[in-house]
């Protein structure tokens, strides 16, 4: 693993970017490709600041990513989802272990429900006509901010990454594939890491 400045300069830039996401979809209801394409080519750096192996880690997350646009990618043929926000959350599956990037799915479906009832209420009030543009932009970025907060980021990959309140989530890459447990914190882990 390289030094832990560079995994939290990287972390910080994906933070940054993230709030960015959220600002152009607020403004314009979209998110840039160049920002995209610039959180999904920071991944591979973010790979390399933590160590990880190109088998089955890296792969892993190719692998993750590919499935998460596929299904995201139906959602936009349905119009259940805009094309930016496809491209983001793809983005972010390079950077997270399919735990993390689960949870991140979560909270951004809980945030993305608030969001919709809250600005469906706003346009009913204000009596505006035509369909409701949501920006879902603002879902993701939270999801993603609670999510980077929340675990920590320099040990994502080796099987010591610390949740927040609750217990630490455990991930490790394998032969046999990705195994996640969940530990009280103050039980040990897999491999006595706490």
């Amino acid at each position: 693993m390289q030094g832990t400045w560079i995994i939290y300069g990287l972390v910080g830039a994906l933070a940054i970017a993230l709030l960015v996401a959220a600002f152009t979809d607020i403004r314009r209801r979209q998110i840039d490709n160049w920002l995209n394409a610039a959180i999904a080519l920071g991944a591979p750096l973010f790979w390399w600041a933590t160590g990880l192996s190109m088998w089955p880690g890296v792969v892993f997350q190719l692998l993750l990513a590919f499935a998460a646009f596929a299904v995201l990618a139906g959602l936009f043929a349905i119009r259940a989802m805009g094309g930016g926000d496809v491209k983001l959350l793809t983005a972010l599956a390079l950077w997270m272990p399919a735990m993390l990037f689960v949870r991140m799915l979560t909270v951004m479906a809980l945030a993305g429900g608030v969001l919709t009832i809250v600005l469906g209420m706003w346009h009913i009030t204000r009596r505006q006509p035509g369909r409701l543009k949501i920006p879902y932009g603002v879902a993701i970025a939270l999801a993603g901010l609670l999510t980077i907060w929340s675990a920590d980021a320099a040990h994502w990959y080796d099987g010591r990454a610390q949740a927040a309140p609750g217990g630490a989530v455990h991930i490790t890459y394998s032969g046999q594939g990705t195994v996640a447990t969940m530990a009280h914190p103050t039980q040990p882990g897999p491999g006595g890491a706490q």
